[in-house]
């Protein structure tokens, strides 16, 4: 396995004080890797994310990004370290174009943010194409590959994705998750939250499946699909 890019100890966290969702989760995503998260409806995928990313506050455990711990650092000096979250709804700026949405996605980094998008222009070509266009204007998939490119703008090692294919037709999905392979393909390390249970661990090198807030199977993505505990538990009713 290549170096971890991110490592979570033991974390638990939730929306309200006192009343953890996540229970002590363990998880690694090393560099290069595309780790998916499966599990039934509140079981604590989503709010990994936004604890890792400092939307939610951790009450316990402790996670390392590039190995230095990052415990409760404010969001902000989360995509600072190289982490980029794409939530799962209202991800893009309808009302604005489509170069708009890339410009607030590189306010961070100030006067690389033309070049990184002229960059982006050259990937997404798509997007390049109809910059002009409102944002509202894409169909689903294409608003959620609007998403995608706008959190590529700050160069991310690291990119965490909460449910990319939800809502979307099969030809959208098929092209949502093209994407997330080619993003991964030039280096960025994906961390997926995926409804698609099945989907999700026949793309990804690794899985972990969550239950009530705590790890209750992980292993490789072909392990778990062939696994008569997890199929049985999780994966037919996914």
């Amino acid at each position: 396995m290549n170096k971890p890019i991110l490592e979570c100890n033991g974390i638990a966290a939730g929306y309200v004080k006192d009343l953890d969702i996540l229970q002590g989760v363990d998880l690694v995503v090393s560099q290069n890797e595309i780790v998916s998260i499966i599990g039934p409806n509140g079981a604590g995928k989503s709010t990994l994310l936004k604890a890792i990313m400092g939307i939610i506050n951790i009450s316990a455990g402790r996670f390392f990004i590039n190995g230095i711990e990052k415990t409760k650092t404010p969001t902000y000096k989360i995509v600072e370290e190289g982490v980029a979250y794409v939530p799962q709804v209202e991800n893009v700026f309808p009302s604005l174009t489509i170069e708009e949405n890339l410009e607030i996605g590189a306010w961070t980094i100030g006067n690389k943010g033309k070049s990184t998008i002229s960059d982006i222009f050259n990937q997404f070509s798509l997007l390049k194409d109809r910059r002009k266009d409102k944002a509202g204007n894409l169909s689903g998939g294409q608003r959620q590959i609007l998403a995608l490119a706008r959190a590529l703008v700050t160069s991310p090692s690291l990119l965490l994705l909460d449910e990319p294919s939800a809502g979307l037709s099969p030809v959208a999905i098929e092209e949502v998750f093209e994407t997330i392979k080619t993003i991964n393909n030039s280096g960025v390390s994906i961390l997926l939250v995926e409804q698609n249970a099945k989907r999700a661990l026949n793309f990804s090198n690794r899985g972990y499946v969550l239950d009530q807030g705590r790890n209750a199977y992980q292993g490789q993505g072909e392990d778990l699909l062939n696994d008569s505990r997890v199929v049985d538990l999780y994966l037919g009713k996914l």
